[in-house]
């Protein structure tokens, strides 16, 4: 039996985090031999709840989970912490300005890049899945001086996964046939989602747009354009929209997808987007969090080089880095 892995997962009682805690302790992150302690962290007035969230993890007997912690001190929830799940962040309410939500939940992720500093284990890694995610996970890595920068990530897994199930959904193909997607920048309205590199069992997905384009089937590039970059830009606002609550169980799905790429490996003769701290690559200056196409193993990734983009790939990669400069700003009172 391998040693257990210390999960910490703020926001746990939340929508997100119930349905993210079910799919950990089965064995869908980290693999079905690899036992986990869950450490759940709450808001007091959400400690309650959280007991019966820890009643239903026991009443799964899952093999795998070998310890359920719930409170409401994150200097429990972060004590020697392996995997950092954070969820936990302020909603955008009625009338606010997304620059006060940033200024709301940079303070929260300041004391929590603090904390994981002082309490977590050194390898940690850090998913931040509350928005706004990038500078989010921008704030809480620069108040963690002492932890490798390269272990901190925001999550644009979800925004990936919507724009494979537009292309499976508009090309009636096989989600498990689409590969090389790339979704650059941010996880707000300013990402690209970029199919010049998809394919489809080795075709080019533009290819087969086009070619059903001639057969009038397919409008091609104004479909793209038109169609598929504003859905997968605006995805979200139509799931709260619909339903009437924000994303949570495709969410969830997303965060374990990233993790278990992250720490066992990305899939053959393919790539998934992180957004990272930006190295340089395709023009991106470091200083942001972006999201980048990028293979993993066993802990560590590499951004995939040598991608061709497009002038309109540019303009919208030039866009969502002004927009994580201009959030960057806002918090710049946050950042050590």
């Amino acid at each position: 039996m391998k040693a257990p892995v210390r999960i910490t997962i703020t926001g746990a009682a939340g929508q997100i985090g119930y349905a993210v805690l079910f799919r950990i302790a089965n064995g869908d992150m980290l693999g079905p031999e690899q036992p986990v302690i869950l450490q759940l962290l709450d808001l007091p007035q959400a400690q309650q709840m959280l007991r019966g969230v820890r009643m239903e993890l026991e009443d799964c007997a899952f093999s795998l989970l070998q310890q359920v912690t719930i409170t409401d001190d994150p200097k429990i929830a972060f004590q020697d912490t392996e995997i950092a799940i954070l969820i936990g962040a302020r909603p955008r309410s009625k009338g606010m300005e997304r620059k006060d939500l940033i200024e709301a939940n940079g303070a929260i992720f300041s004391e929590q890049g603090k904390l994981l500093n002082q309490y977590a284990a050194r390898h940690v890694k850090v998913l931040v899945v509350g928005n706004p995610a990038n500078t989010n996970a921008l704030i809480a890595m620069k108040n963690a001086p002492d932890l490798e920068p390269r272990n901190f990530s925001a999550m644009m897994r979800l925004d990936h996964n919507r724009a494979i199930a537009q292309i499976a959904l508009k090309l009636f193909q096989p989600i498990r046939d689409i590969k090389k997607m790339v979704i650059w920048g941010n996880h707000s309205g300013t990402q690209y989602p970029d199919l010049d590199h998809a394919e489809i069992r080795g075709r080019l997905v533009r290819d087969i747009l086009t070619y059903q384009r001639e057969n009038e089937t397919s409008v091609g590039q104004e479909w793209i354009e038109r169609e598929f970059i504003p859905t997968v830009q605006n995805r979200g606002a139509a799931v709260i929209e619909a339903r009437g609550l924000s994303s949570a169980a495709s969410a969830a799905n997303a965060a374990v997808a990233h993790m278990h790429d992250w720490m066992l490996s990305s899939h053959h003769n393919d790539w998934v987007t992180m957004s990272v701290p930006s190295d340089g690559s395709y023009g991106i200056p470091e200083g942001v969090i972006y999201g980048f196409p990028v293979t993993c193993k066993q802990g560590l990734y590499q951004i995939v080089q040598g991608l061709g983009i497009s002038a309109l790939g540019r303009k919208h990669m030039e866009e969502s880095y002004r927009e994580l400069i201009e959030e960057r700003e806002h918090v710049k009172h946050l950042l050590r």
